[in-house]
């Protein structure tokens, strides 16, 4: 469960030994009663992710999940990654309940492409100096996040590391475990062919990628600057990562047959879709045939790199990409009227897949 593990100490009352004052730990940087009450903050929001397959309270060395009902293959699949460097741009604007609802859709999201359903999270939180209530709306945006995909929040980790991080930063980081039976496991590339159809989920904004080129690009705008719709700058930056879980179960209880799942992060989709593709076949995305947001056009023009470039750096307003056969276009549409079609398959001759970007 939540521990508060400061610096590269084990134990919470690490430092304080009886020929050491009780303030030399804080003399050194380290306040260890804010890590306590960080994890007293935060032990509601992760008891509420709880399902009957966990099996230790909040303040336990490890969390216990009991694996049942399990299908007849059972694979794990676990993920690993971070905001990256959004964490700063919310930090500036005292946003931290988003960065956590961001980390956990976004591993989910990674497992999701491989098929996988979560199982649990574990976070991890690192900062120069703890500040309670900031990590306490982390994990709260975590424990929201995991409650809508029905995931338990298992454990974490808060660190305190002055001298390893910079006065005002944190990080945030977590790992997420699933479960596929083999059978579904995603993608199916010998079941993919010429003619399938690219399916596009809309993304919520740029989720957590691009970030360190994103901070410089407004660093002169005003953050308050209306975009669309009555959303203003900061608020589109911000926004948490979408999680696809609701969307993919959507398209299987519409009876679609899902060839592969390409979660668009850093990379964007020229990267990202070769990942679940066969050799001899590429992807060919029509660019006209969706609305590139407000917010990713602006960001190219305040930015002036080239259009091709930001289709490596920014998501460009799709989020998730489904791979399915040709004849199953309306049944998908009808399931999910927000997605757009923005290109297919094709074949190619050359050893790697690749996408080819047109209009």
């Amino acid at each position: 469960m939540p521990e508060s593990k400061q610096g590269a100490d084990s134990l919470p009352n690490a430092g304080r030994t009886g020929s050491q004052p009780p303030s030399a730990y804080a003399a050194a940087g380290v306040d260890i009663e804010a890590g306590n009450r960080a994890v007293d903050l935060m032990k509601a929001a992760v008891r509420s992710t709880f399902t009957p397959n966990v099996l230790a309270d909040v303040g336990s060395f490890g969390g216990l999940f009991a694996l049942t009902d399990l299908p007849t293959q059972p694979l794990l699949v676990a993920s690993t990654d971070g905001v990256g460097t959004k964490v700063k741009l919310a930090a500036q604007h005292g946003r931290w309940q988003a960065i956590g609802q961001d980390i956990v859709n976004h591993c989910l999201n990674d497992i999701l492409a491989q098929g996988a359903r979560p199982l649990f999270f574990l976070d991890y939180i690192a900062a120069d100096k703890l500040v309670p209530d900031n990590v306490a709306s982390i994990v709260l945006g975590m424990a929201e996040a995991c409650r809508a995909a029905d995931c338990a929040l298992l454990g974490g980790e808060t660190a305190e590391m002055p001298g390893v991080y910079t006065p005002g930063s944190c990080d945030v980081a977590g790992t997420i475990v699933g479960l596929v039976d083999r059978d579904a496991l995603l993608p199916r590339p010998q079941a993919m062919q010429p003619g399938d159809l690219l399916l596009g989920l809309p993304s919520s904004g740029p989720h957590t990628n691009g970030y360190s080129l994103i901070r410089r690009i407004v660093y002169t705008q005003d953050p308050q600057q209306p975009l669309q719709d009555g959303e203003v700058l900061i608020d589109a930056l911000l926004a948490p990562h979408r999680s696809y879980l609701p969307a993919v179960h959507a398209l299987e209880e519409s009876g679609i047959i899902i060839k592969g799942l390409a979660h668009i992060t850093g990379g964007g989709l020229v990267d990202n879709l070769p990942r679940i593709l066969p050799s001899g076949l590429r992807a060919r995305v029509d660019r006209n045939s969706w609305d590139v947001p407000l917010l990713f056009r602006r960001l190219l023009i305040w930015s002036g790199m080239e259009r091709d470039e930001s289709y490596r750096v920014f998501n460009m307003g799709i989020g998730m990409v489904v791979v399915i056969a040709a004849e199953q276009a309306s049944a998908a549409q009808s399931a999910l009227p927000d997605a757009v079609f923005i290109g297919a398959l094709a074949g190619s001759d050359r050893a790697e897949p690749d996408v080819e970007l047109l209009g």
